[in-house]
């Protein structure tokens, strides 16, 4: 039988840490954690390997993409120290190729995610108006039959209504309003404990990469289509 590549018990620990989310549990049981942060790492370590065949990937190993468990609760009125899930963050490489890949590891509500969190305003302004410019290629691709199938539709928070500094009636409005731009795709449990959930994971961030490149045309260029870099 082949092995699992993100071993079950990854999943029975984090169901333990939700049910004993404290430090004297978690220090008693320090050594099972660390058993199953090296797993996860070992996960993320191959996984950059594969992503790396058909992109460019910025972070060096899965100790850099896998996130710390411990929560920072300063200003959070949740004080519970552990997150009860574990997640990893790949980067793409160079400016020329913007977004990221995520994955979510937590029973029952494991996903893959990519996209634009947090743009800053400078970037956030020139999406919009090239956007405006021409709306037809996110369009497309949004609803190209492989993004409808992977990821469903654009996600993300929204204005109300457009942006300071657009027409309100702009045939594009719907897109302008986007504050984020996110695609996730929820993975059940037994997908990544499949020992193909690899695979799984692995097309759903190809999946991405149109919208990708889009982003990352767009972010890279002038609304005459002319490189800054």
């Amino acid at each position: 039988m082949k092995e699992l590549l993100l071993p079950k018990s990854v999943f029975t620990f984090l169901k333990n840490i939700k049910k004993h989310n404290n430090r004297v549990w978690f220090n008693a049981n320090k050594n099972t954690y660390l058993e199953q942060y090296d797993s996860v790492i070992h996960f993320a370590d191959i996984l950059i390997a594969k992503i790396n065949q058909h992109d460019k990937i910025e972070t060096p190993s899965g100790k850099k993409a896998v996130f710390r468990i411990y929560r920072d609760v300063r200003f959070s009125k949740d004080k519970s120290p552990y997150k009860t899930h574990f997640g990893l963050h790949l980067s793409r490489a160079t400016k020329l190729l913007r977004g990221g890949y995520y994955l979510h590891i937590e029973p029952g509500k494991c996903f893959v995610g990519g996209g634009f969190w947090g743009p800053s305003p400078e970037d956030l302004k020139h999406i919009r108006e090239q956007i405006a410019v021409d709306p037809k290629p996110l369009r497309k691709i949004l609803k190209n039959k492989s993004f409808k199938t992977h990821f469903g539709e654009l996600k993300g928070e929204k204005l109300v209504f457009a942006p300071k500094g657009f027409d309100k009636n702009h045939p594009a409005a719907d897109l302008l309003k986007y504050k984020q731009f996110l695609i996730s795709r929820f993975i059940p449990d037994s997908v990544m404990l499949n020992p193909k959930g690899m695979d799984e994971v692995v097309n759903f961030f190809r999946a991405m990469r149109p919208f990708f490149n889009y982003m990352s045309e767009i972010l890279t260029s002038n609304t005459n289509g002319e490189p800054f870099f």
